[in-house]
């Protein structure tokens, strides 16, 4: 599963990661996009009004899976966030979502954002940059 900075790199033909991505596929990883990258990758394209990268990005969308919030990622969410909470430290709601719908499924989390995410020790993550 890519991480929201992850498909910016991707979108932007920097650090390799469209090369990586097609090693993943030949090895026979399944990628999945989780819905909060998808929330955020697409607002942000529409807000700067990128359409060529909005393109790019719905052309993506068509040939990978788009997972689906549920009651137990939501659940597992609330978890993490008052987890941290209670350790004294706060992240940003998106990202409690994703490393919620990341563990939920048992997804591999590919980021450039090791450090933030660390923090979660069920949490198998992967840095491509």
């Amino acid at each position: 599963m890519l991480d929201t900075n992850i498909f910016s790199y991707l979108l932007k033909g920097s650090h390799g990661i469209d090369e990586k991505l097609r090693d993943s596929l030949k090895a026979g990883n399944n990628i999945v996009i989780n819905p909060i990258t998808y929330y955020e990758i697409k607002r942000g394209l529409i807000a700067i009004g990128a359409t060529k990268k909005l393109e790019v990005f719905n052309e993506f969308c068509e040939l990978f899976e788009i997972g689906k919030l549920t009651t137990e990622i939501l659940d597992k969410s609330a978890e993490i966030y008052a987890g941290l909470r209670n350790k004294g430290k706060t992240i940003e709601d998106a990202d409690v979502f994703i490393m919620a719908f990341s563990i939920c499924n048992d997804y591999l989390l590919v980021t450039n954002n090791i450090k933030h995410f660390s923090d979660i020790e069920e949490l198998d993550v992967e840095n491509w940059v």
